[in-house]
């Protein structure tokens, strides 16, 4: 049994920044380092939906899982203020030391090849304009400085965050699955499906497609949880000149609502002009929808995910597991895909048939999905949530309450388990044991969740009386 002094599960955004944070050490020496991922790496994921156009249901997921993490295929788009894609400030308690890792996190993706002229500052004068529609749309508009990458950029980011990791000594092993962690007198032993591997600490950072395995790992560990929020809702796609008045200002606005029936927040979220709605296929199955863009290759779309969040109270506050039931639902009802309808079959309350979505006027770029009724998937509250805010957001974007707008379910944000943690060393109540990322319900995007990765590797340091430090520090 190979024993390392730090295990990192999941090589997504969380785990690969844990691992830069580590590699100077791995290099000089000081500490072994396992960084572990189910899928492969990031230039041996080819998705056939993306190439071919059609679903292969590869296991694993060449879209969720393999090095770089869901994110990889994404728009992405590194949003830089730390209450969005998570509560940074929150965690360390302070804004201007959470804005200040954020900018390092910015840094480091720079030093790896992130494009310097993709930088988009929303310019004031446009920014106040906006808020001001938003205002007398109910709504509130949150301005962000952000960085484009691209999806065509983010393979070869993470190829050269992966190649200088190997290169500082960092053991990474790709296709390999930890089944389960067994905590030791000291330290911990990992059951995977090449063996056993054993390490005196470990960071758990399995992504949101590995948040039900972390839920089942902490029940079995006695890992203190809390339960968080659920994000629902559907992947929106609009021609690309209804959101123009928005996305030529900002390209991921922010866009928060509170509905009138309900008082439920509604927002929007992972916006991708010009780009590509995309099917997730999930471990156990479960179906569900994101987007993409890239800078080189565009549609004539932009579509974006409109959320609704709920707030699970007691008997039932697994909102895991009651997100995962609408995830069910709707892949039963899809046929194992995604189902798409009509804006305006949805008001109506009926379902949308092949010739009907050809009759739009928006083609949808997602071909592999099922016309029907998103009403029979999702619970009536969140379709009130959505239609409301869609209505809303219609004043800001006009043409988005139109008939021919498509709706493509479920859209669902596994990072509800939120897992307690010391802050800011992210170890959790089992000594040596640290977690990170959207799957320990710790962040919601790429910023913060390689932000919480690089706090727990300096978790890891101070236990073992090594320095932490990124290639930009």
């Amino acid at each position: 049994m190979v024993l390392y002094d730090v295990a990192i599960i999941g090589a997504g955004p969380a785990g690969l920044f844990a691992s830069l944070a580590l590699a100077e050490e791995a290099r000089r020496g000081r500490v072994g380092v396992a960084l572990l991922e189910r899928g492969p790496r990031a230039h041996h994921r080819h998705c056939p939906l993306l190439e071919y156009g059609y679903c292969r249901n590869c296991k694993p997921c060449m879209i969720m899982e393999g090095v770089g993490g869901a994110g990889l295929f994404s728009s992405g788009i590194i949003n830089l203020r730390p209450d969005i894609g998570g509560d940074l400030h929150k965690l360390l308690g302070s804004w201007s030391e959470a804005q200040k890792l954020i900018d390092i996190i910015d840094k480091v993706f720079l030093y790896f090849g992130a494009p310097k002229n993709r930088l988009f500052e929303p310019d004031s004068s446009k920014i106040a304009e906006l808020e001001r529609k938003a205002l007398r749309a109910g709504a509130k508009f949150i301005p962000a400085k952000q960085r484009h990458i691209g999806s065509e950029n983010t393979v070869k980011i993470v190829e050269a965050m992966t190649s200088y990791l190997e290169k500082m000594g960092v053991k990474i092993h790709v296709l390999t699955h930890v089944y389960h962690i067994e905590a030791k007198r000291e330290g911990y032993v990992l059951k995977t499906n090449k063996g056993d591997l054993e390490a005196k600490t470990v960071i758990i950072a399995p992504g949101r497609s590995g948040s039900h395995w972390l839920s089942m790992e902490a029940q079995r560990l006695g890992l203190e949880t809390e339960p968080g929020p659920l994000d629902v809702g559907v992947r929106v796609e609009t021609p690309y000149r209804v959101m123009e008045p928005l996305t030529s200002i900002i390209p991921d606005p922010k866009v928060v609502f509170y509905t009138k029936t309900y008082d439920d927040k509604v927002r929007t979220f992972c916006t991708n002009p010009k780009g590509f709605v995309v099917k997730e296929v999930y471990r156990d199955g479960l179906v569900g929808v994101n987007g993409e863009s890239y800078v080189s290759r565009k549609s004539m779309n932009t579509n974006f995910a409109f959320l609704v969040t709920i707030k699970l109270t007691n008997p039932m506050e697994d909102a895991l597991e009651y997100g995962r039931s609408i995830a069910r639902m709707a892949t039963k009802l899809g046929g194992g895909k995604p189902l798409i309808q009509r804006l305006g079959d949805l008001i109506s309350g009926r379902r949308s048939t092949r010739d009907r979505i050809g009759r739009s006027v928006v083609e949808p770029t997602l071909k592999e999905a099922t016309p029907g009724d998103i009403g029979m998937a999702l619970p009536h509250r969140i379709i009130t949530d959505i239609l409301e805010g869609l209505e809303k957001l219609d004043d800001l974007a006009p043409g988005v309450w139109s008939k021919h707008t498509l709706l493509y379910a479920p859209e669902v944000k596994y990072y509800s388990l939120k897992i307690r943690v010391k802050a800011p060393t992210m170890e959790t109540n089992l000594p040596g044991l640290y977690v990170a990322g959207d799957g320990a319900g710790l962040s919601r995007g790429i910023n913060v969740a390689a932000a919480t990765g690089y706090l727990a590797a300096k978790g890891v340091a101070e236990r073992l009386g090594i320095e932490a430090r990124l290639p930009v520090e």
